[in-house]
This record gives structure tokens, C-alpha cells and sequence, in this order.
């Protein structure tokens, strides 16, 4: 259950970088590991984390998904600009 946060953070990494593949690894310590899968085997990106601090690092590995701004908060964030 501990790992369920690691599991869709590296889930989402591989949805937002396509022609690559990454995955977990958890120590026998409770650590976790980032890898991607090349030819011919895995290779090391990050070395032992914990929990929060692998989710931090996987999170800001590969593009970043550009956040959805709606009519309304773009209209929002206008009159802020004007107000200041």
C-alpha cells in the first residue's frame, strides 16, 4: 500500500514521455529507485529515495503536462493584472 503514491507517479512519467519506458524499484530498505528500460537492460536515473522525495523526483522528470485553463479563470486572472 506504501508504494501505491511511487506506482502512479511512474505511471503517469511513462504516459507523458512516449518512446521511453521507466519503472520502480523498491529496495529491501523501503527504498525507491527510478529506472529506464533501454536496449539491452535497465539503466539507474535516480539513486535511493524515500517515499516523498521519489514522488517529488518522478514528478518533475520528462515534459510537463500543460496545466487546463478555463474561460473563466483566464478571465480571472485578467482582472487580477488590471486590479494590481
Amino acid at each position: 500500500m506504501r508504494s501505491t503514491r511511487a506506482t502512479a507517479a511512474v505511471a503517469r512519467l511513462n504516459e507523458r514521455s512516449e518512446g521511453r519506458h521507466y519503472l520502480m524499484v523498491i529496495t529491501g530498505n523501503g527504498q525507491f529507485l527510478l529506472r529506464e528500460r533501454v536496449e539491452g537492460g535497465d539503466q539507474a536515473v535516480s539513486e535511493a529515495l524515500s517515499l516523498d522525495d521519489f514522488v517529488r523526483f518522478v514528478n518533475a522528470q520528462g515534459p510537463q503536462k500543460v496545466p487546463r485553463i478555463t474561460k473563466n479563470d483566464a478571465a480571472f486572472a485578467k482582472q487580477l493584472i488590471r486590479k494590481t
